[in-house]
């Protein structure tokens, strides 16, 4: 009954993704003709060039080169403030993380406004640094995320590298960060899939098709080409395969780190 329970759990989450799937290969007259269920005959790639004549690959690259830029600088910042955390000892350490940590109560639509009128007042609206630098440098989870892990580590490994020489940065690099790898992978696959479906920040701050994200511009497709759902279906398509593919090929680090974390 149990695995009866999750087939059905597993038919109920893919089914979906699998009929978007279908409607991306299926051309617009057959769907408006027959029913969304039917199967592509014959199967098609037309929608897919619909969205190269629409300019969806610029759209593609600003969120690759977006959601690189705040992997990157997650990682670094999100590891050096836990680390701090977790390891160093400074007046309010405790106190500072505790308030740091209370920011997650706060709704991300709440900083919207006020985020919004900083990036106008410095001129950056509409600009790649609008959508990169509210999330470049680290956030509570990511940081409370990595501070438990690290507090995990041995204490004797960390002191056997200080008695060998290593300095703060080089214990972080040598000794930290390798032994924190399920974790760290773990950490850049949400932050890759929240970057990569982030709407409402970018629709926001930028206008036009020059810094327009996927999922602006998969939003966009729905009202310019009057809600034509073969094409629209294709572009969810494209958007889901590169997070797929990365889950597929980190998932063993993924189930590495909930065991680890599990555990303790």
């Amino acid at each position: 009954m149990t695995y009866v329970g999750l087939l059905l759990g597993a038919l109920i989450t893919l089914v979906p993704f699998g009929l978007g799937l279908l409607t991306s290969f299926t051309s617009a007259e057959q769907f408006a003709t027959t029913s969304p269920l039917s199967l592509p005959a014959p199967p098609t790639l037309q929608n897919y060039f619909g969205l190269a004549d629409a300019g969806f690959g610029r759209a593609i690259l600003v969120t690759a080169l977006m959601t690189a830029v705040i992997l990157l600088g997650q990682l670094v910042c999100s590891v050096l403030a836990a680390y701090a955390f977790a390891r160093l000892q400074f007046p309010g350490r405790d106190a500072l993380f505790w308030l740091y940590l209370a920011t997650l109560m706060v709704p991300a639509t709440v900083t919207v406004v006020p985020l919004y009128l900083m990036m106008a007042e410095a001129g950056l609206r509409n600009t790649f640094w609008a959508l990169v630098l509210p999330f470049v440098f680290g956030s509570p989870y990511a940081i409370f995320l990595l501070r438990e892990y690290f507090r995990s580590i041995p204490g004797d490994l960390i002191n056997a590298a200080r008695l060998d020489g290593a300095h703060t940065l080089d214990v972080l690099t040598h000794v930290v960060v390798p032994a924190s790898r399920p974790i760290l992978v773990t950490l850049a696959l949400i932050t890759v899939v929240s970057q990569w479906n982030n709407f409402l920040w970018p629709l926001v701050i930028t206008s036009g098709g020059t810094w327009q994200v996927l999922t602006v511009a998969t939003a966009g497709l729905q009202t310019q080409y009057n809600a034509q759902w073969t094409l629209v279906m294709a572009a969810t398509t494209v958007a889901i395969v590169p997070l797929i593919a990365l889950f597929v090929a980190f998932s063993r680090h993924i189930v590495r780190s909930i065991v680890v974390t599990g555990i303790k």
